[in-house]
Protein backbone atom coordinates (compact mmCIF):
# COMPACT_ATOMS: atom_id res chain seq x y z
CA UNK A 1 0.00 0.00 0.00
CA UNK A 2 1.38 3.23 -1.02
CA UNK A 3 1.99 5.65 1.92
CA UNK A 4 0.17 8.24 0.17
CA UNK A 5 -3.10 6.33 -0.03
CA UNK A 6 -2.55 5.80 3.83
CA UNK A 7 -2.93 9.23 3.93
CA UNK A 8 -6.07 9.52 2.48
CA UNK A 9 -7.88 6.25 4.60
CA UNK A 10 -11.03 6.83 7.00
CA UNK A 11 -12.09 4.87 9.78
CA UNK A 12 -14.69 2.53 8.85
CA UNK A 13 -16.39 2.46 12.41
CA UNK A 14 -16.16 5.83 12.81
CA UNK A 15 -17.44 7.23 9.31
CA UNK A 16 -15.59 9.27 6.55
CA UNK A 17 -14.66 12.57 8.58
CA UNK A 18 -11.87 10.43 10.83
CA UNK A 19 -8.78 9.78 8.92
CA UNK A 20 -6.10 6.98 10.18
CA UNK A 21 -2.85 7.18 11.40
CA UNK A 22 -0.66 4.87 9.79
CA UNK A 23 2.10 2.72 11.85
CA UNK A 24 4.48 1.05 9.28
CA UNK A 25 6.61 -1.95 10.02
CA UNK A 26 8.22 -2.65 7.00
CA UNK A 27 8.54 -0.49 4.18
CA UNK A 28 10.21 -0.06 0.52
CA UNK A 29 9.69 2.69 -1.97
CA UNK A 30 7.04 4.13 0.21
CA UNK A 31 4.97 1.03 -0.16
CA UNK A 32 3.57 -0.28 3.34
CA UNK A 33 3.91 -4.32 3.13
CA UNK A 34 3.31 -4.28 6.65
CA UNK A 35 1.41 -2.12 9.36
CA UNK A 36 -1.41 -1.17 11.16
CA UNK A 37 -3.78 1.88 10.49
CA UNK A 38 -5.38 3.43 13.61
CA UNK A 39 -7.91 5.22 14.60
CA UNK A 40 -7.26 8.46 17.60
CA UNK A 41 -10.71 8.46 17.78
CA UNK A 42 -11.71 5.06 18.53
CA UNK A 43 -8.83 3.34 18.87
CA UNK A 44 -9.83 0.59 16.62
CA UNK A 45 -6.51 -0.99 14.03
CA UNK A 46 -6.65 -1.94 10.97
CA UNK A 47 -4.06 -4.50 9.60
CA UNK A 48 -1.87 -3.94 6.58
CA UNK A 49 -0.94 -7.53 5.72
CA UNK A 50 1.61 -8.19 2.60
CA UNK A 51 0.59 -4.88 1.49
CA UNK A 52 -3.44 -5.43 1.51
CA UNK A 53 -5.63 -3.56 4.02
CA UNK A 54 -8.33 -4.95 6.15
CA UNK A 55 -10.50 -2.11 6.58
CA UNK A 56 -13.81 -3.78 7.53
CA UNK A 57 -15.22 -2.12 10.77
CA UNK A 58 -15.23 -4.89 13.85
CA UNK A 59 -16.33 -7.65 14.51
CA UNK A 60 -13.82 -8.67 11.93
CA UNK A 61 -14.63 -12.56 10.73
CA UNK A 62 -12.79 -14.26 7.94
CA UNK A 63 -12.93 -13.02 4.45
CA UNK A 64 -15.73 -14.04 2.70
CA UNK A 65 -15.66 -14.60 -0.90
CA UNK A 66 -15.57 -11.38 -2.79
CA UNK A 67 -15.96 -10.88 -7.05
CA UNK A 68 -12.66 -10.38 -8.57
CA UNK A 69 -11.48 -13.74 -8.40
CA UNK A 70 -8.44 -15.94 -8.41
CA UNK A 71 -5.46 -13.18 -9.76
CA UNK A 72 -5.74 -12.72 -13.74
CA UNK A 73 -3.39 -10.87 -16.19
CA UNK A 74 -6.17 -8.22 -17.61
CA UNK A 75 -5.92 -7.90 -20.82
CA UNK A 76 -4.50 -4.37 -22.37
CA UNK A 77 -7.86 -3.49 -24.06
CA UNK A 78 -10.21 -4.02 -21.07
CA UNK A 79 -8.12 -1.17 -18.93
CA UNK A 80 -7.65 0.99 -21.87
CA UNK A 81 -11.01 0.87 -22.40
CA UNK A 82 -12.02 1.54 -18.44
CA UNK A 83 -9.57 4.25 -18.44
CA UNK A 84 -11.07 5.87 -21.46
CA UNK A 85 -14.64 5.64 -19.57
CA UNK A 86 -12.92 7.18 -16.66
CA UNK A 87 -12.03 10.39 -18.85
CA UNK A 88 -8.39 10.56 -16.78
CA UNK A 89 -5.55 11.18 -19.60
CA UNK A 90 -2.93 12.20 -16.99
CA UNK A 91 -2.07 12.44 -13.12
CA UNK A 92 -2.18 13.30 -10.45
CA UNK A 93 -5.31 10.84 -9.80
CA UNK A 94 -6.44 8.22 -7.67
CA UNK A 95 -8.75 5.77 -8.76
CA UNK A 96 -11.16 2.89 -6.74
CA UNK A 97 -12.29 -0.05 -8.27
CA UNK A 98 -15.00 -2.23 -6.60
CA UNK A 99 -15.51 -5.74 -7.08
CA UNK A 100 -15.18 -7.23 -10.17
CA UNK A 101 -13.14 -4.37 -11.49
CA UNK A 102 -10.53 -4.47 -9.61
CA UNK A 103 -9.27 -7.85 -10.89
CA UNK A 104 -7.86 -4.62 -14.13
CA UNK A 105 -6.24 -2.90 -11.11
CA UNK A 106 -2.55 -3.69 -12.11
CA UNK A 107 -3.58 -3.20 -15.97
CA UNK A 108 -4.95 0.27 -15.42
CA UNK A 109 -1.83 1.07 -13.03
CA UNK A 110 0.41 0.56 -16.24
CA UNK A 111 -1.18 3.05 -18.00
CA UNK A 112 -0.43 5.97 -16.67
CA UNK A 113 2.21 7.79 -15.08
CA UNK A 114 1.58 9.25 -11.27
CA UNK A 115 -1.79 8.03 -10.78
CA UNK A 116 -2.69 5.50 -7.92
CA UNK A 117 -4.94 2.43 -8.64
CA UNK A 118 -6.98 1.32 -5.38
CA UNK A 119 -8.81 -2.23 -5.75
CA UNK A 120 -11.53 -2.88 -3.17
CA UNK A 121 -12.71 -6.55 -3.06
CA UNK A 122 -12.10 -9.70 -0.68
CA UNK A 123 -10.91 -11.76 -2.85
CA UNK A 124 -7.26 -9.47 -3.61
CA UNK A 125 -6.43 -10.73 0.35
CA UNK A 126 -5.48 -13.62 -1.59
CA UNK A 127 -3.45 -12.18 -4.29
CA UNK A 128 0.61 -11.90 -4.08
CA UNK A 129 1.35 -8.04 -3.49
CA UNK A 130 2.18 -5.90 -6.27
CA UNK A 131 3.43 -2.57 -5.90
CA UNK A 132 2.06 -0.85 -9.32
CA UNK A 133 -1.23 -1.05 -7.07
CA UNK A 134 -3.26 -0.85 -3.77
CA UNK A 135 -5.30 -3.86 -2.42
CA UNK A 136 -7.74 -3.16 -0.01
CA UNK A 137 -11.18 -4.67 1.84
CA UNK A 138 -14.05 -2.52 3.46
CA UNK A 139 -17.48 -2.54 5.34
CA UNK A 140 -20.06 -0.99 5.56
CA UNK A 141 -18.70 1.83 3.46
CA UNK A 142 -15.78 3.05 0.90
CA UNK A 143 -12.56 4.34 3.52
CA UNK A 144 -11.73 7.54 2.02
CA UNK A 145 -12.34 11.24 2.44
CA UNK A 146 -15.77 12.98 0.47
CA UNK A 147 -14.84 14.54 -2.75
CA UNK A 148 -11.25 12.90 -3.06
CA UNK A 149 -11.43 10.45 -5.86
CA UNK A 150 -11.27 11.23 -9.75
CA UNK A 151 -13.11 7.95 -10.38
CA UNK A 152 -14.50 4.82 -9.12
CA UNK A 153 -15.72 1.90 -11.43
CA UNK A 154 -17.92 -0.42 -9.20
CA UNK A 155 -19.78 -3.76 -9.95
CA UNK A 156 -23.67 -3.64 -10.50
CA UNK A 157 -24.25 -7.07 -8.96
CA UNK A 158 -22.68 -4.79 -5.59
CA UNK A 159 -26.08 -3.25 -3.34
CA UNK A 160 -27.10 0.39 -3.50
CA UNK A 161 -25.16 1.21 -0.15
CA UNK A 162 -21.88 1.19 -2.56
CA UNK A 163 -23.10 3.38 -4.95
CA UNK A 164 -24.31 5.96 -3.12
CA UNK A 165 -20.64 5.67 -1.05
CA UNK A 166 -19.01 5.74 -4.84
CA UNK A 167 -20.67 9.31 -5.39
CA UNK A 168 -19.71 10.29 -1.68
CA UNK A 169 -16.02 9.91 -2.31
CA UNK A 170 -15.89 11.28 -6.20
CA UNK A 171 -14.27 14.73 -6.73
CA UNK A 172 -16.32 17.32 -8.44
CA UNK A 173 -16.53 16.43 -12.37
CA UNK A 174 -15.65 12.99 -12.14
CA UNK A 175 -16.84 9.66 -13.59
CA UNK A 176 -18.44 6.41 -11.74
CA UNK A 177 -18.85 3.88 -13.96
CA UNK A 178 -21.20 0.61 -13.25
CA UNK A 179 -19.65 -2.43 -14.86
CA UNK A 180 -22.56 -5.32 -15.12
CA UNK A 181 -24.84 -2.86 -14.25
CA UNK A 182 -28.67 -4.21 -13.18
CA UNK A 183 -31.60 -2.40 -14.67
CA UNK A 184 -31.50 -0.27 -11.13
CA UNK A 185 -28.03 1.02 -11.37
CA UNK A 186 -29.12 4.40 -13.43
CA UNK A 187 -31.77 4.74 -10.86
CA UNK A 188 -29.71 4.29 -8.06
CA UNK A 189 -26.80 7.14 -9.46
CA UNK A 190 -29.29 9.81 -10.20
CA UNK A 191 -31.26 9.49 -6.74
CA UNK A 192 -27.34 10.04 -5.38
CA UNK A 193 -26.93 12.73 -7.06
CA UNK A 194 -24.82 11.86 -10.31
CA UNK A 195 -25.82 12.60 -13.99
CA UNK A 196 -25.60 10.14 -16.67
CA UNK A 197 -23.58 10.65 -19.60
CA UNK A 198 -24.35 6.98 -21.50
CA UNK A 199 -25.75 3.52 -20.58
CA UNK A 200 -25.58 0.90 -22.94
CA UNK A 201 -24.26 -2.87 -22.90
CA UNK A 202 -23.70 -3.18 -19.18
CA UNK A 203 -21.76 -0.02 -18.91
CA UNK A 204 -23.17 2.81 -17.25
CA UNK A 205 -21.21 6.41 -16.88
CA UNK A 206 -22.53 8.84 -14.62
CA UNK A 207 -20.58 12.14 -13.87
CA UNK A 208 -20.81 14.71 -10.66
CA UNK A 209 -21.38 17.71 -11.09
Amino acid sequence: MHVLIADRLTCSRCGPEFGLILRADRTHDRRVSEGVLGCPNCRDRYPIIDGFGDLRAPPRGELQKGLAGDPVRPAQEESESLLALLGVTQGPATLLLIGGPAALGAGLAALLDNIQVVGMDADLGTWSGDPSWNRIVSHPGIPFFSCTLRGVVIDGRLSRQWFEEAARVIAPVSRVIVVNAAPTATEWLQDAGLEIMADESGRVVATSS
